[in-house]
């Protein structure tokens, strides 16, 4: 079975609510949906998710990328040879990881859906159920206690906090959050790089001091500041979540080597892909560090291939794949059925998700 094709198209799904975080306000997701297709007439479905502030990639990038030096690397390649695919889709051009991940699911999709296996018990897993958070925007605190209160009513039982823009402030706002959803919520605190080292150690000292008991505090400080992260891990007994500074598996190993968080966030549109990720979880392994698997604003072809990878990996302890649960509508069949604050994974081949609109 070889790849005889790989074309683009716009993914576009309305939000329920705008999105916001420190760093952006979003109202729609605006994705690149990938196919590949085979010889044998399997199809291969990937999403990017452009988020140019995060990983530098546009949608005229993505797109780029993938009908340029990706399909020219990839097509007529047999599918069988899985790492010489994977060899030629990471040499074709240096970073585009964005483009690199769409391509990347679509492959892991044809080559499961070759062997009539879900993704996930490929990848050597067999969790049938992932619990994830969901996100709570950046607005006042009024807002965000009301969201709050609206997401647990919902069934949700882990919040994702976004701050970052108040370091002086954020602090109450977590503990009145906290206040409102009660003990027995676990709370996770997203500044989005938003604060500089010595302000996150003076907020996330206020919100032990407040009793809030938070689960994390993802990456706090500037991607680029490690040492300003490890500053942060050493000087405050909440553990923190590197995300933004990790795209690699080299950059794991530098987290992981100097300690400069206590967990690690692996996002399909920062590693390039899941071969990739894969590495990461490997070194996760070895050192017995913890790892959340996160999503950036996507839809259900790219949040469903990192619930595959999820429930493929034992290490991927936390879930963040909150993305279909913030779209209005939802525009595919099969796949992992996402329902609130529920993941339950299904025994469709590959991917098992499929665009109405293809079928």
């Amino acid at each position: 079975m070889k790849i005889t094709k790989i074309t683009t198209d716009t993914l576009s799904v309305p939000l329920k609510k705008p999105f916001k975080t420190a760093l952006r306000t979003v109202h729609a997701i605006e994705n690149v949906l990938v196919r590949v297709e085979t010889d044998e007439g399997l199809i291969g479905l990937g999403e990017a998710a452009p988020t140019a502030l995060i990983t530098g990639d546009t949608f005229p990038a993505i797109e780029g990328a993938i009908r340029g030096p990706i399909a020219a690397a990839l097509t007529g390649h047999p599918l069988d040879d899985f790492d010489g695919l994977m060899a030629a889709l990471h040499g074709a051009l240096l970073k585009n990881t964005s483009a690199k991940a769409a391509v990347d699911m679509a492959l892991y999709d044809l080559r499961a859906q070759s062997l009539g296996v879900p993704l996930y018990k490929l990848l050597g897993g067999n969790k049938q159920r992932l619990d994830t958070d969901i996100t709570i925007s950046l607005n006042s605190t009024e807002t965000m206690v009301s969201d709050s209160l609206e997401a647990v009513e919902a069934g949700f039982r882990i919040l994702k906090i976004k701050v970052g823009r108040d370091p002086a402030n954020d602090p109450q706002t977590i503990a009145e959050i906290r206040q409102a959803v009660g003990a027995d919520v676990i709370l996770r605190v997203d500044p989005n790089q938003g604060w500089t080292p010595k302000e996150a150690v003076r907020a996330i000292l206020l919100i032990e001091d407040k009793g809030c008991d938070v689960e994390l505090v993802e990456q706090p400080v500037h991607a680029l500041d490690i040492n300003g992260l490890r500053f942060v891990t050493e000087r405050v007994q909440t553990p923190i979540l590197a995300d933004e500074c990790m795209f690699s598996p080299q950059d794991a190993e530098e987290i992981i080597r100097t300690r400069a968080a206590d967990y690690l966030n692996i996002k399909l549109m920062k590693t390039g892909g899941i071969y990739q990720a894969l590495k990461i979880c490997a070194l996760a392994e070895t050192h017995r560090v913890q790892c959340m698997m996160g999503c950036m604003l996507e839809a259900k072809i790219s949040v469903g291939a990192a619930a595959h990878l999820a429930a493929g990996k034992g290490i991927i302890r936390m879930v963040d794949l909150d993305g279909p649960a913030l779209c209005a509508a939802d525009p595919f069949t099969g796949g992992p059925v996402f329902n609130g604050p529920g993941i339950t994974m299904t025994g469709d081949p590959g991917l098992g998700v499929r665009l109405q609109a293809f079928e």
